[in-house]
């Protein structure tokens, strides 16, 4: 009843929230995604997407379908799989950012180690800019993490913007400097709020450093300070800092899929990796 192309369109388009960043990931031309749309919803008689020239959002029936839409994938996959006689094998050096360590990413891997047991899975967990510089020097096959806006590297997961997060009690005092909740360099979100903060001219101060979400977010509920964060990825016990705060824009940030220069069965393992976040990519950050 459903196209497999078409529901991988309707997945890309779900997680970026942009027909023009759903093209670019698929290889297609932004008609011929608006048209794999148009056919879905013509099969469902449901509308799955709200939009205007300015946005787009999913409809209610368009949450209810992301559910089936990777149920059906994963499954159609795996029947490929099966009677194609392919069985991946090899070493898959996987690196992933710390943003990631309060997903269901887990549940993502967990299912790829299941339906590929003979893939040597390696986890490394590290800030988005050391994964990048790893991937770089051939230490890793497929890293999962962020890039700046005008970073072209790899291919896009979700786009998002930044905003400062903290703890609900916390007060900031309007002649003091902002107290600063991040990671250490080379952290692409401690950069953007540095930047965002000098440009317009705010005095700051280091609350907090920390290689380790659990350690900022600590250091948030306790109330010491304030940290930029994906608006998509705000964890539990702390919440956005009110506009009357004053901060400064963050801007937006993208996460991507990059992979490293090997080639062979580690390339293999890799795309099929990565096939699997990008169909699942809207449960990384969706709760």
């Amino acid at each position: 009843m459903y196209d497999p192309s078409q529901l991988r369109t309707f997945l890309a388009v779900a997680q970026t929230l942009s027909f023009t960043q759903a093209a670019r990931r698929l290889g297609l031309r932004q008609s011929t995604v608006s048209q794999q749309v148009r056919r879905l919803e013509d099969t469902t008689g449901r509308q799955m997407f709200s939009r205007d020239t300015h946005s787009v959002e999913l409809t209610e029936d368009g949450e209810a379908m992301l559910g089936f839409a990777r149920r059906i994938l994963e499954v159609h996959e795996q029947a490929t799989a099966f009677f194609t006689g392919t069985r991946l094998r090899g070493r898959l050096r996987f690196g992933a950012s710390e943003d990631f360590v309060l997903t269901r990413l887990p549940e993502i891997l967990e299912a790829f180690r299941y339906d590929h047991p003979e893939v040597d899975l390696e986890l490394t967990v590290e800030l988005s800019g050391t994964l990048h510089e790893r991937l770089a020097a051939g230490r890793l096959d497929l890293v999962l993490a962020k890039r700046r806006p005008e970073d072209r590297r790899g291919e896009l997961v979700w786009h998002d913007r930044l905003v400062w997060i903290g703890a609900e009690r916390l007060r900031l005092d309007p002649d003091r400097p902002v107290p600063l909740i991040v990671y250490p360099p080379p952290g692409i979100t401690r950069a953007l709020a540095l930047e965002a903060l000098e440009s317009q001219g705010r005095a700051w101060r280091i609350a907090c450093t920390s290689g380790s979400l659990n350690g900022l977010i600590a250091a948030a509920r306790a109330g010491l300070g304030v940290m930029a964060h994906s608006r998509g990825l705000v964890p539990p016990g702390l919440v956005r800092v009110p506009e009357r705060a004053g901060l400064p824009e963050l801007g937006e940030i993208d996460f991507v899929l990059a992979h490293g220069p090997r080639q062979g069965p580690a390339r293999t393992a890799a795309q099929a990796l990565a096939g699997a976040i990008l169909a699942a990519g809207d449960r990384l950050h969706r709760r």
